[in-house]
This record gives C-alpha cells, sequence and structure tokens, in this order.
C-alpha cells in the first residue's frame, strides 16, 4: 500500500465521520470486567433510491479477562461488509490501549423502510424513547453506505468516554499503580 492509498483511506474515514450523527446520546459507561450491550436505532438515507431506512440493534462490548497474545489484538464483528474495511478499524484501534483487547460484536435486524424524512424518523423516535423513559437506547443517522460506520462510532465513542472511569476501578481494585 502506498502513500496515495492511505491518504484516500483517510479520506473516505473521514467523510464518513463527518456524516453521522448521533441524534440521542447515551451516557451509559462500559463496565470495566464483563460485556456491555448498546441498544441504537440507527436511521440511514439513500439518496440513489430517496428511501430512508430504521434498523435496530446492539453492540456488545466485551473485555478480556485475562489478556493473553490472542486477546491484545481488537475484534470487530459485523459492523462492516468489506474485510478491508474492518482491517483497516481493527489496525487503527490495535495503537489505542482503551480498545487494544476488546471485542465489538454488532447484532442488528434488518432496515424497515419508512416514509419519513430522517429529520422526522428521528422525532418520532425521540418521542417513543421518551414515552417509554428509555435512556439507554441511542438514535444514530448516516448515509446508507456508511452504517458500519456508524456504529462503530457510536460504540468508540462509548468505550473512550468509559475508559477514565474503568481505569479508575481498576486502580481501585489494585490492578493499577
Amino acid at each position: 500500500m502506498g502513500l496515495f492509498d492511505s491518504f484516500e483511506q483517510f479520506q473516505r474515514f473521514r467523510d464518513a465521520w463527518s456524516s453521522i450523527r448521533i441524534e440521542r446520546p447515551v451516557e451509559v459507561g462500559l463496565f470495566t470486567f464483563g460485556d456491555t450491550e448498546l441498544p441504537y436505532y440507527l436511521i440511514t438515507s439513500s439518496t440513489k433510491t430517496r428511501t430512508v431506512g430504521i434498523r435496530r440493534g446492539s453492540v456488545t462490548v466485551s473485555r478480556a479477562r485475562i489478556i493473553t497474545a490472542d486477546s491484545l489484538h481488537p475484534e470487530l464483528r459485523n459492523f462492516f461488509e468489506e474485510h478491508e474495511d474492518a482491517g483497516f478499524f481493527e489496525n487503527l484501534l490495535t495503537r489505542s490501549a482503551a480498545f487494544s483487547n476488546l471485542r465489538l460484536v454488532n447484532d442488528s435486524g434488518p432496515d424497515k423502510i419508512v416514509t419519513d424524512t430522517v429529520e422526522e424518523a428521528v422525532e418520532r423516535l425521540n418521542r417513543q424513547l421518551d414515552a417509554e423513559d428509555e435512556d439507554r437506547v441511542a438514535i444514530l443517522s448516516a448515509p446508507v453506505e456508511y452504517s458500519g460506520f456508524a456504529i462503530f462510532r457510536y460504540a468508540t465513542e462509548r468505550v473512550l468516554a468509559s475508559a477514565p472511569g474503568n481505569i479508575q476501578e481498576l486502580r481501585e481494585r489494585g490492578f493499577l499503580p
């Protein structure tokens, strides 16, 4: 891979990242030990077909209980359609201590096509979640071609936001100085 290829990957990453919106953020912290479920609704839009889709899913974030040579690298499952994309992000995450031993697994249902605009779908889901007094489900929106990126962004932002609390808990339990 040449320098130009890396620049194109970076541009694609930046374009994808900036086209994604976290419409309803959550303040859920990740468990320091064990698995954390991050439920979400993903609203996608397609300029080609002029459709809006809604998909419900959940990302399971698992931390290695015992760190071995096999668990030193992050693992991403069911985020990206192309293996090349997953490899790029796994390589990126390997460079961060917050992600080095995580396994992120995405599980989502099929898209339900709606006649709403993205904004109307977000508003309707917000009303529904408010009526259910639900504060653990995020709402994301993105162009359909960046579906995996949107879910990946949501999960990584939750990991980064949880890292200080997780490190503090590790210190309190005597695992870190």
